[in-house]
């Protein structure tokens, strides 16, 4: 694969993932952690952006994402990937990425209800460009990456070069545990979800330049993750920066797009809007492109359906569903999410901690894997109920006393943790026990 090729993937890796979420999350971060923004956005990095790195990387390993899951039962197999590309597909994220750029990409600008229209006009754009794969490198990695990392850096520069603001007092929560509180906040991001769901993009996307060697691809994920992470980072910074600055231009603001909204206008007026605009408008198309496209290499290579097919299919649900109102569909997928995600991130350690490399220990593994799933599904759903509020009061207080990062929704890690040790000590035995047998 050539420089240039190599480059051009990892831009588009980096505009897949960056959707209008991740822009406004930093801001009201840092606005909050204040002076301490820093710290904050150093925890804030190793999830948001080292879960999502470490995904591709496992992935890229595995050299296909359906070989995330191979040793499961087949129903169980088949399940997760239909929940996490429905949920990352119609059911979710593409219609959530289609109202957050109309309200803010359109919505500033026009006073009536254009939504349908514009979801209409959205899909229909994003399926043309879906429709054809091999060219994406070409749409997002060669012409709308650079232009959004144009568009972001001239509002970063602008900030750094004449702020709105300075850093003030952390709120309580970043006053004591900056550092953890970034963690969760960029666990919250759920991008480690979105990474599971783009690796078919990356992953076919490399084949198509021409590389077929298992050994190429994992080289070449890796270094496409590093280019992701690189830029990631350095947007998250930035994002971060301009949010903890933001004090005199949009004191205690509610939300991030609110800060990103007041300080785009601050430095450059009604241009700083349209620029802002036109930044949401760019992001969320890079994202549901991707998103549409993986959702058809996936039913296309597991069910024979025919990507047009497919993509169009999500496209027209994508645009119904859109018109339903956001709050409504995040009530109705948030439960999912909250589940689905401890359970990509426990697959993807697990596959990262425990190999396969022969017929007998694959059928080991596969006790292994789909008891990490379980175990996920299981304690992930406890953090569900509880982020959620629906947790039976009676057991928080139990659930605060034994299970540890219970309060920082993370009381999945641990069990899942001793369970991949648990599973890898029993392959070392298993295998000790088969070369004993053999010889």
């Amino acid at each position: 694969m050539k420089r240039k090729e190599l480059a051009a993937i990892g831009f588009m890796t980096f505009a897949l993932f960056l959707g209008a979420g991740n822009l406004i999350f930093p801001p009201l971060m840092a606005q909050q952690a204040g002076e301490n923004w820093l710290i904050a956005i150093a925890g804030f990095l190793l999830t948001a952006v080292g879960l999502p790195a470490l995904t591709l990387v496992v992935l890229g390993r595995l050299s296909s994402a359906d070989k995330l899951t191979a040793a499961l039962p087949k129903w169980m197999d088949r399940s997760f990937w239909f929940l996490v590309l429905t949920t990352l597909g119609p059911a979710f994220v593409l219609p959530r990425a289609v109202t957050v750029a109309y309200e803010m990409g359109i919505k500033p600008f026009y006073s009536g209800n254009g939504l349908m229209i514009f979801s209409a006009v959205f899909c229909a754009l994003t399926l043309v460009l879906a429709l054809k794969p091999g060219k994406l490198v070409d749409y997002i990695g060669k012409v709308m990456t650079p232009a959004l990392i144009a568009m972001l850096a001239l509002l970063a520069i602008s900030a750094v070069i004449n702020p709105l603001g300075t850093p003030t007092a952390a709120i309580e929560t970043y006053r004591q545990a900056p550092t953890v509180n970034g963690l969760i906040q960029g666990y919250m991001t759920l991008d480690a979800i979105a990474a599971v769901a783009f690796g078919w993009v990356i992953i076919q996307t490399i084949r198509n330049t021409g590389v077929k060697c298992n050994k190429a691809i994992s080289y070449y994920t890796l270094r496409i993750a590093l280019i992701y992470a690189f830029l990631m980072s350095l947007c998250y910074l930035a994002m971060g920066y301009l949010g903890a600055t933001s004090s005199d231009i949009a004191p205690q603001a509610t939300n991030g797009g609110e800060i990103l909204t007041r300080y785009a206008a601050g430095e450059f007026g009604t241009l700083g809007q349209l620029l802002l605009a036109t930044i949401t408008l760019m992001a969320c198309l890079t994202t549901t492109v991707g998103l549409t496209n993986a959702n058809g290499e996936y039913y296309k290579n597991t069910y024979g359906v025919k990507f047009k097919i497919s993509a169009t299919v999500i496209m027209v649900l994508t645009a119904i569903i859109s018109n339903v109102g956001l709050e409504t569909i995040i009530q109705v997928s948030l439960p999912a999410i909250l589940i689905l995600c401890p359970i990509s991130i426990s697959l993807i350690i697990s596959t990262f901690f425990i190999r396969t490399h022969s017929t007998a220990e694959q059928r080991h593994i596969s006790i292994s894997q789909t008891t990490v799933v379980i175990v996920a599904t299981l304690f992930g759903s406890i953090d569900a109920l509880n982020i959620l509020g629906k947790l039976p009061t009676t057991v928080i207080p139990f659930a605060e006393h034994w299970l540890p990062l219970f309060s920082s929704h993370a009381s999945w890690l641990v069990p899942v943790a001793i369970t991949i040790f648990i599973s890898k000590l029993c392959t070392r035995e298993y295998k000790n026990h088969d070369s004993v047998v053999i010889s």
